[in-house]
């Protein structure tokens, strides 16, 4: 009868220690995931900062079309005021959300950028130059970030899916994060144009 109960006690002190063991390992998996989000963050923010400068000195070496600085002033706005932090990363609503907000502020600027090609004086400005490489390494920077997390969540989900750990990923209250996508249409090419 002792050794009955020595060994359920050995066998629940072991479910104890591989639960903790799981639950630790969740956590630094889960934190990998939050550490990668706040990367993204810094350089959407990163992003954010340099549009005022941009659009500042493009309104002051150009006689430009208002429409597309307020555009871009108005999607700076929508990407900065919908915000998502890393309790939020595994509800799909939001994270759409913030995904559809900082893509609108990636297409405005890139209409910005595109019309800027009729204004030379513009283009010849040092400072235009400099804000236009700060920009193009920030949105390289953004979609390097993304990847990053991308992974971090790939890793994350994997982890919590596989059984046992499932069972105490459960039980534990750990749920699937979300991940970045391809926006509405980018499996199209873009269309060059030349003509105007």
């Amino acid at each position: 009868m002792k050794a009955k109960f020595l060994i359920i006690i050995g066998v629940l002190a072991l479910i104890v220690f591989y639960g903790i063991s799981v639950n630790n390992s969740l956590v630094t998996a889960e934190e990998n995931v939050n550490g990668a989000w706040a990367q993204v963050e810094n350089q959407y923010q990163r992003r954010a900062d340099l549009i005022p400068n941009l659009v500042n000195t493009v309104r002051g070496a150009a006689d430009f079309e208002s429409q597309t600085l307020q555009d871009v002033i108005e999607a700076r706005s929508r990407a900065t005021s919908v915000n998502i932090d890393a309790n939020d990363l595994n509800n799909p609503q939001a994270f759409q959300q913030f995904q559809e907000a900082q893509g609108q502020l990636s297409g405005a600027l890139s209409r910005l950028l595109v019309t800027v090609e009729r204004y030379p004086e513009l283009q010849a400005n040092q400072n235009f130059r400099d804000l236009q490489a700060q920009l193009e390494g920030t949105e390289n920077r953004i979609s390097t970030e993304r990847m990053r997390f991308n992974q971090a969540a790939q890793g994350f989900n994997t982890q919590i899916r596989r059984f046992p750990t499932s069972m105490f990923a459960s039980i534990l209250g750990f749920e699937q994060k979300e991940y970045f996508q391809a926006e509405q249409g980018a499996e199209q090419a873009p269309e060059v144009d030349f003509g105007n």
